[in-house]
């Protein structure tokens, strides 16, 4: 069982809210704001805090880079006592054209989850393919885990379905143009006429785990 400060639990506690209510986890300097901290550094020392007790992983050279874990103190996910219970999500795969999202074949295994990890409960997990949103600490690999709806607001960060593609990315949404943006320089961000063009929103990020092998 982690033992937690208070301080670290209010933390914890407003890393969950934000990844529930915006899909991605805080910056420092936003923790600090929050919690009125004099800077992003006192933020950081209790998120170095978190990963060393394994209540979180962090990922070095992102803002964002937070990610939740329950796990024992060296190990692979274990249960922890506040999660009596259990979600089995849904893995989906390569999605085909001009079927649901949640179609049998497209999943392509069944992963038991800690429903303590989400505020907003997901529906199905994806995995990201591809870096186009390492600024908000989500990696090639990560398991996105996804609340199923086609209502999403400005600037959360949802699955969408162009064409036969299927991207994780920010929306932004003026009249009938949709911008999905991408969170690495790298890539440029995708424009869509919602009139006119093949696309639909498949769902929101309420989390984000790492896989393990």
């Amino acid at each position: 069982m982690i033992k937690l400060t208070a301080r670290q639990e209010q933390i914890l506690t407003l890393i969950r809210d934000a990844i529930s209510n915006t899909g991605i986890p805080p910056t420092r300097a936003e923790i600090a704001s929050e919690l009125g901290f004099r800077s992003a550094n006192a933020a950081e020392e209790h998120l170095q805090a978190l990963a060393r007790k394994g209540a979180i992983d962090l990922t070095p050279g992102t803002s964002r880079g937070i990610r939740l874990r329950e796990i024992g103190s060296d190990g692979p996910p274990v249960h922890s006592h506040i999660a009596l219970m259990q979600l089995s999500l849904p893995l989906i795969g390569r999605v085909a054209a001009g079927s649901p999202i949640l179609a049998q074949e497209h999943v392509e295994a069944t992963y038991k989850v800690d429903r303590s990890l989400f505020s907003a409960l997901p529906d199905f997990l994806l995995k990201v393919r591809g870096m186009s949103m390492r600024d908000a600490g989500i990696l090639d690999g990560d398991l996105l885990a996804v609340r199923k709806t086609d209502q999403a607001r400005n600037g959360q960060i949802v699955v969408a379905r162009l064409g036969d593609d299927v991207t994780v990315k920010r929306y932004w949404k003026s009249g009938s143009i949709i911008e999905l943006r991408p969170e690495n320089p790298d890539f440029e961000p995708i424009r869509v006429n919602a009139d006119i063009d093949e696309f639909a929103l498949e769902g929101l990020a309420v989390g984000l785990m790492r896989a393990w092998g």
